[in-house]
């Protein structure tokens, strides 16, 4: 499954536009691990405990959003995008969304 951030497929045509398809994960992070989080905010430096849930995030929404494109019968995904938001407090939905296209 190809999956490009563009409006094209370079090197190949799009033969069919098959409709939107998304993919979503809704993380948390253990209480232990947001204790150790917050020291971390007063020394500074990167959160590697939220940097690790949002990749781990991101993979499964783009996995689940490319199954969804390969049930239509896609064998491409243009205009992919992420999005994230807080759906609560300690807790952030991540989106991925595109196009679902046939491709040569």
């Amino acid at each position: 499954m190809m999956i490009v951030t563009t409006d094209y497929l370079p090197g190949r045509e799009i033969k069919e536009v098959l409709g939107l398809v998304k993919g979503s994960t809704v993380q948390s992070k253990h209480i232990g691990k947001d204790l150790l989080a917050g020291l971390k905010t007063i020394v500074g430096g990167e959160i590697k405990e939220y940097t690790d849930m949002l990749n781990e995030a991101r993979k499964k929404a783009i996995e689940r959003m490319a199954e969804e494109a390969r049930q239509l019968g896609a064998d491409a995904i243009i205009a992919m995008r992420l999005q994230s938001s807080s759906v609560m407090q300690g807790a952030s939905e991540l989106i991925a969304y595109g196009t679902a296209v046939r491709a040569e």
